[in-house]
């Protein structure tokens, strides 16, 4: 299938209000999708793996029968998990399944060389590998009609504050970002900010750090197709927050995807859950923060959002397959919540408080 870059503006359009009511009223599609490399989880910083390891061919094969259970995305790093000789192995598994490759993730965080970061590492010719692997992960993601390919920058960003050259960390990811669109243009990157973890404080912390990013790159974009994609108000760079990563920065969550559809930007979601701080858990979804995580779900629904669930979860107690089937029940679950909600009701409260106290808790609490 060709690639065809989804136009993201429909998103800014629920800054009207009335556009929120309309949208609620129309049905809000759950199309989850799922990571390859959970599949069989691989050992932490304390202690061994739980379960045996699976080769990619196994895990697709895992991966058909998540399609019972509603499942029809699947997202894998380029190129340890999806590369050009393997990549036959995923259009079959669409063919079986109907799970199509959705996201493609650059592999810039794992492999020792990425140690003082890829895009941003001090090197310039560890700089060129991450370029060049951002250009060909590019151009799979092109060939297989995914959605986007998503950059998290897990080892860029720094450890001690005093001294560092924060702009030039910046220049040099966004400038080897911006040559390696421009390489192969009108293709998306999905941008997925973090606070902390692997690199001791991540160069994008927050969602609004990550927003500013995706800004300053395109402002750098060069190919006249790219170009004039921006001139028609396309974005080429999005953003991926996930939940974990969203409350490891304290940030309150429909808030943050809110600011990020504001500006035509979510290009795609990863939902788990996770306390406010603390390590990356990748919790199944709704276990921590429940009420939190239904008003995320109320906001994407009143904004229009019509991309991807993808469940990015960490299942090292339970096998794959139950850990997704408890997932898209809870995004079900979630819902189905939302929908028996007052809508009108509640954006009164919120419009025109002064006439409506008190009334929103009541709405609340007798919906528990």
């Amino acid at each position: 299938m060709a690639y065809q870059l989804k136009d993201l503006q429909y998103q800014k359009a629920a800054i009207d209000p009335k556009k929120m009511l309309e949208n609620l009223k129309k049905d809000l599609k759950i199309r989850p999708s799922v990571g390859i490399w959970y599949f069989t989880p691989g050992g932490g910083r304390f202690h061994d793996r739980f379960v045996k390891e699976a080769s990619i061919p196994e895990r697709l094969k895992m991966a058909e029968d998540l399609a019972k259970i509603g499942v029809t995305g699947i997202e894998a790093h380029y190129p340890d998990e999806v590369n050009e000789d393997n990549l036959h192995l995923y259009q079959q598994l669409e063919k079986n399944a109907g799970i199509k490759l959705i996201g493609v993730p650059f592999s810039h965080f794992f492999h020792a060389r990425f140690e003082f970061g890829s895009l941003s590492n001090p090197d310039p010719a560890v700089r060129k590998v991450a370029k060049d692997i951002a250009v060909k992960g590019l151009q799979l993601v092109q060939a297989a009609g995914a959605g986007a390919a998503i950059s998290w920058p897990g080892m860029d960003g720094y450890r001690y504050i005093h001294g560092k050259p924060y702009m030039q960390m910046w220049d040099w990811f966004e400038s080897s970002m911006a040559e390696a669109l421009d390489e192969v243009p009108g293709v998306r990157v999905a941008i997925e900010p973090k606070g902390y973890e692997p690199a001791p404080n991540n160069i994008y912390r927050t969602t609004a750090e990550g927003v500013l990013a995706c800004q300053r790159i395109e402002a750098k974009l060069k190919n006249p197709k790219n170009v004039e994609l921006l001139k028609k108000g396309m974005t080429l760079m999005g953003l991926n927050p996930e939940i974990g990563h969203v409350k490891m920065s304290f940030e309150m969550l429909p808030a943050a995807y809110a600011m990020c559809m504001m500006e035509g930007r979510l290009a795609h979601t990863h939902w788990n859950s996770q306390p406010d701080g603390n390590y990356d858990q990748d919790n199944n979804v709704g276990m921590v923060n429940f009420p939190e995580t239904e008003a995320l779900l109320y906001t994407l629904w009143a904004h229009g959002y019509d991309e991807y669930f993808g469940i990015d979860i960490n299942p090292e107690n339970m096998p794959v397959q139950k850990a997704v089937e408890i997932n898209v029940k809870a995004i079900q679950k979630l819902k189905e919540r939302v929908a028996r909600l007052p809508h009108e009701k509640i954006l009164a409260c919120h419009l025109d408080p002064a006439n409506h106290r008190g009334e929103l808790e009541e709405i609340l609490i007798q919906n528990w």
